[in-house]
């Protein structure tokens, strides 16, 4: 028992000091704590403006970026539209040959005259006309009046021969 007393003894002598001591460092740590948080007060604002800034500046740059991917995707559709359309051009203007030429070949086998055709038979009919207006000097007046009367007579014809053919008769 005396050891326990000279322990308690001892305990108590050291105890005033190390309470104070601890009592100073819980407050020191407490004033410490209340500092950061004063701190973080005061800078929070400052460090939300800030974030608020570089978050602008990143979306700028995004946004810059983005309508660069846009306007290139945009160009290169806009190329591959007019070289599809192009193509496309072609097909139709090749198509559009071939049929041009396999009419040409149905009607010329079927006796109808192409427009070069005619075109040679009007020259030749000018050439004619000249030959013979350079032969008789009255072949044109009278020419004329040949036209004229033909002209007039050529219609009630086509239609006076129309009138006679029978009508065709649909199978059954």
């Amino acid at each position: 028992m005396s050891k326990k007393m000279q322990k308690d003894s001892a305990d108590s002598q050291a105890s005033p000091d190390l309470t104070g001591a601890v009592k100073d460092s819980a407050q020191q740590i407490w004033l410490a704590g209340l500092g950061a948080f004063s701190k973080a007060q005061q800078e929070g604002g400052k460090v939300f403006e800030a974030l608020v800034k570089e978050g602008l500046t990143i979306q700028r740059k995004t946004q810059s970026t983005a309508e660069e991917k846009i306007s290139d995707a945009t160009r290169k559709m806009t190329h591959l539209a007019s070289d599809i359309q192009s193509r496309a051009g072609y097909q139709w203007d090749k198509l559009e040959n071939i049929f041009e030429d396999r009419v040409a070949k149905a009607l010329n086998k079927l006796g109808v005259p192409s427009a070069r055709d005619v075109d040679a038979l009007v020259a030749r009919m000018d050439e004619l006309e000249k030959r013979i207006d350079a032969q008789n000097p009255k072949a044109p007046a009278a020419r004329k009046a040949v036209a004229k009367t033909a002209a007039k007579t050529a219609v009630p014809q086509a239609n006076s021969s129309a009138a006679k053919r029978p009508a065709a008769r649909k199978p059954a």
